[in-house]
């Protein structure tokens, strides 16, 4: 296999938006979770986007793996390597964005690395070095408060300055608009100043071709899906790829029933999964319960769908906002409370896979990232567009199931009657 760009996720919800961004633009995509394990047969693709979950390790693990990853990529001959962070570019002011840069940078020996969360078509948006979410500053949305990761400045240049070893600076909107040529010349001048990362703005969806023409001059750029459409039109544009046509079959339906499970918190979340309760069933769990041990809530939960499953869909969710989840926290640690969630989430996943689920959603990044581990599966296809960022996606080298796994923040507020649907 000789792939034309390879892709490292932090996470497994990232990695899916990336890969369907990817495939959108006309690029065979394989998304495996985990560096592949040694004869584990993939096909002929044009990029591999490999899932890892690293988001909110300590930032020595997360370096780790990010390197592991990195050299199986470039041993399949992957000449550029994109770093994929999520578009609110969740990270604390220790890392992990900085300290992951910084070491595939200075392993790939480039002087200096483009750096881009933007991605207009779902509303993110950098103008001056601050991300945007929609109409305003990062830090007065309610992505502010990811319960791990919480976003208190909107700045990237500073944001990412305090993580990374090395100094940060801009390559303002004016400077993108010129073109890739002017883009260079921005880059070369920061290289020659000691900085070693340029954030990129970008307002417009055409700011992403220069952005990604002149990532692909590099061996290795950090960005969210937006850098990787970039990347991709520039690699069709220069012929370097082929673009694909034809059904993959990844969305073909499989037998079985369906299921969703939600662990985000967020605001859109909440409001998808109280929209849900018009057309399914929907069990909200206990938290505190979980936290505190969880097995007679797990029991409940999975005899409560085993008597509903057969009728139809069924939506289980650990999901509470903000100030509960804060206060969740308070009692029982951040880490701790978000361990015994994830593991709680993956537990009923599996039951339910047990019980013949073969239709699985699942929203959140964490708990996808538990359940997806929880289920052993090594790799997937990419199927249809459910909604921006969000793909149905085919099993690969595993019992045959169709997921989709879905960031806290996308979609629509119909989301889980959407991937349904589209799921058959």
């Amino acid at each position: 296999m000789t792939i034309a760009v390879g892709c490292i996720a932090d996470d497994y919800t990232g990695a899916s938006d990336l890969a369907n961004t990817l495939t959108r633009a006309g690029l065979r995509v394989v998304q495996t979770i985990g560096v592949p394990a040694h004869g584990l047969a993939l096909p002929e693709v044009d990029a591999v986007v490999l899932s890892l979950k690293i988001r909110s390790v300590p930032a020595a693990a997360a370096v780790a793996r990010a390197r592991e990853a990195d050299r199986w990529l470039r041993g399949r001959g992957a000449a550029h390597v994109m770093y994929k962070v999520c578009s609110t570019f969740d990270s604390t002011d220790a890392g992990n964005i900085g300290p992951v840069m910084d070491a595939l940078r200075d392993d790939a020996g480039e002087p200096i690395v483009l750096v881009t969360p933007a991605f207009p078509e779902t509303g993110r948006t950098i103008y001056k070095g601050n991300l945007f979410v929609g109409a305003v500053p990062l830090n007065e949305s309610p992505l502010k408060d990811h319960p791990l990761n919480p976003m208190r400045d909107a700045n990237l240049v500073r944001v990412l300055g305090r993580q990374s070893a090395a100094p940060v600076g801009l390559v303002d909107l004016a400077t993108v608009a010129a073109g890739p040529d002017a883009v260079r010349a921005r880059l070369s001048a920061l290289a020659g100043g000691g900085v070693r990362a340029a954030v990129a703005d970008g307002v417009f969806d055409r700011d992403l071709e220069p952005v990604g023409t002149v990532a692909l001059d590099g061996r290795v750029s950090i960005g969210a899906s937006g850098l990787g459409l970039g990347l991709a039109r520039a690699l069709v544009a220069a012929g370097r790829v082929r673009p694909a046509a034809g059904d993959t079959g990844a969305g073909s339906a499989v037998g079985g029933w369906a299921a969703c499970l939600a662990g985000s918190c967020s605001e859109a979340t909440l409001g998808q999964i109280a929209e849900a309760e018009r057309s399914m069933p929907v069990l909200r769990l206990d938290a505190e319960a979980l936290v505190g041990g969880g097995d007679d809530e797990l029991r409940r939960a999975l005899a409560w769908a085993g008597e509903r499953i057969a009728a139809g869909p069924v939506l289980i969710a650990s999901s509470a906002p903000p100030a509960a989840v804060a206060a969740l926290q308070a009692r029982h640690g951040r880490d701790g409370a978000g361990l015994a969630i994830e593991h709680a989430m993956a537990t009923l996943a599996e039951g339910l896979c047990a019980r013949g689920v073969r239709r699985l959603v699942v929203a959140g990044g964490e708990t996808a990232g538990a359940v997806v581990d929880r289920l052993g599966i090594p790799a997937f296809l990419l199927g249809p567009e459910i909604a921006p960022g969000v793909p149905v996606m085919r099993t690969i080298g595993g019992p045959d199931m169709l997921l989709a796994l879905k960031s806290g923040n996308f979609g629509g507020t119909a989301f889980f009657r959407d991937a349904l649907a589209l799921m058959g």
